[in-house]
């Protein structure tokens, strides 16, 4: 008996429980937020104000996710596909009945600074509001402004293609209160102003953190150790730490190097491909030179952070044979019998930080897929790398990049046969 009148009072603090807990998630995703007013456009664009937004999307990459393959800009559509199923890019045209065009500047900063839709909807953080919350509102209604003077296309959203839970506002929510908190940029004031400005663009509209950062299993980055690298969800290709200089820390280079890398995707010191091309080719090649110097005084000083080196697993000596075999068939006539490479346009493998690192991802996906910088105007013609995914099979991508990790000095890690399938 005593156990039966138990049950109810369990049952009612389990009920206080929730609500309070419903309650916090509700305060947590409104937090910051200031009620909507009434407000008065921004009145007619100037060609100023017009052309700082059409560089500001530049600078943010709007277009690469907000414009379908072969569609109208910005008109949305294109599909981001996500550990958790697809979420399709909003029409950001000024059409009234489909795009932004009834939005007032308001609701699209509280879009960018604390992602929730005009309706009042959260936002997915396929939409990097994560990162987008640092912009300023003088240069969200200069993009505002831009977005607002494109050819409205009338296209109506795509609904996103989730699994549940994921697809219901209620986990967003709860995914928002644990980790999302809105931010604003705070200058550091024992740094120049170079190095305020490329931080600015780093952390904020440039999103950096984005790829180049791991993320747990609900999607959320790791910001303990900024710009410390993560596998792209769903692209199998691994954005390196930009804090270690084993991977794709630019401590060490010189502020022109690194200026040079943003500006043309290539340098004396290594060249862009996969999605960091994409981003050279449609963002940071337009960028202005004090933007780039900027960003690149910042990222030379990103908190150095080594990880512990793998355990340097060796592959056994048939699979290192059988690399060495695939290797000077395939692989020399470009790069090297001692991996020593030619010139920038075939570069050395002996001591290249792609093929030493600790994730092989990006190495065995340029060998399947081959792999090409931009072309920007200054290198309109790069030299690329033929994709061996149809010329060789797994085990034989395995061998020669378990061979190239660990010949002519390297010392990384065999590459197996799962790698390769994982990747392929």
């Amino acid at each position: 008996m005593r156990r039966g009148r138990r049950w109810p009072k369990v049952v009612a603090a389990l009920a206080v429980l929730l609500l309070v807990l419903a309650a916090a998630v509700a305060w947590l995703n409104v937090r910051g937020e200031a009620p909507l007013e009434p407000e008065a456009s921004l009145g007619p664009a100037t060609g100023a104000l017009l052309e700082r937004g059409a560089y500001l999307a530049r600078a943010g990459n709007c277009a690469a996710c907000h414009t379908e393959r072969g569609g109208a800009p910005f008109a949305g559509g294109k599909g981001i596909p996500t550990p958790f199923g697809t979420v399709y890019a909003s029409n950001i045209t000024p059409d009234a009945a489909t795009g932004i065009g009834n939005w007032s500047p308001s609701e699209f900063w509280r879009a960018m600074h604390h992602g929730r839709s005009k309706d009042g909807r959260l936002l997915y953080p396929a939409f990097p509001y994560t990162e987008f919350t640092r912009v300023t509102r003088e240069d969200s209604d200069a993009l505002y402004a831009f977005l607002q003077s494109q050819p409205a296309v009338r296209q109506r959203n795509r609904e996103h293609d989730l699994r549940f839970p994921y697809d219901q506002q209620a986990a967003l929510a709860v995914w928002r209160a644990l980790f999302f908190s809105p931010a604003e940029f705070e200058p550091d004031p024992s740094k120049p102003a170079e190095w305020n400005r490329g931080a600015y663009l780093v952390r904020g509209l440039a999103h950096c953190q984005a790829c180049h950062a791991p993320r747990n299993v609900l999607g959320a980055t790791n910001d303990r150790l900024e710009l410390s690298g993560g596998l792209i969800p769903m692209q199998n290709w691994y954005a390196p730490s930009l804090a270690s200089p084993a991977e794709a820390g630019v401590q060490h280079w010189s502020i022109d190097e690194i200026v040079q890398l943003l500006k043309t995707g290539m340098s004396r010191r290594g060249a862009t491909m996969g999605p960091m091309a994409e981003v050279v080719f449609s963002s940071t090649q337009f960028l202005s030179d004090a933007d780039l110097r900027a960003m690149a005084t910042f990222l030379k000083q990103v908190p150095r952070h080594d990880p512990d080196p793998p355990e340097p697993a060796r592959a056994p000596r048939e699979v290192l044979e059988l690399g060495a075999r695939v290797y000077g068939n395939h692989c020399a006539q470009c790069h090297g019998k001692q991996g020593e490479g030619a010139g920038a346009a075939y570069p050395a493998l002996a001591g290249h930080r792609t093929v030493t690192m600790g994730s092989s991802a990006n190495l065995v996906r340029v060998i399947l897929s081959g792999g090409f910088p931009p072309t920007t105007p200054g290198h309109p013609r790069p030299f690329g790398m033929q994709p061996f995914g149809q010329a060789l099979s797994d085990a034989e991508v395995a061998a020669v990049a378990s061979y190239v990790r660990s010949a002519w000095g390297n010392d990384a890690p065999a590459v197996s046969l799962l790698d390769v399938q994982r990747v392929r």
